[in-house]
């Protein structure tokens, strides 16, 4: 997993306009590759993530509704918002892929 203390996140993070707007924040494909429940994170293979300035890779993401750590599983193919809130990535909506 990568730790997400990049300057980059700090920058994005004095752009409260991007955190708040959840639905203007474009969706990124991914494939879930692991649930941890205790940790209430999803790790996600994705693609790049405009919205917080991230290149493809795999990490850790927090979510904005914890039901959703029993509603995917690892495998799923999801397009997912990801944005900074609290220094953290997270995941604030998704949908499966199609």
């Amino acid at each position: 997993m990568i730790s997400l203390s990049f300057p980059a996140f700090a920058q994005h993070e004095a752009h409260t306009g991007h955190v708040t707007a959840t639905r203007g924040v474009p969706l990124t494909e991914g494939t879930v590759k692991k649930i941890d429940g205790t940790a209430g994170e999803i790790v996600i293979q994705h693609g790049q993530l405009d919205s917080i300035g991230m290149p493809p890779m795999t990490m850790a993401f927090g979510v904005a509704d914890k039901s959703w750590l029993t509603k995917l599983k690892a495998g799923d193919k999801i397009r997912f918002a990801a944005e900074i809130k609290g220094g953290n990535a997270i995941v604030s909506r998704y949908e499966m892929a199609k």
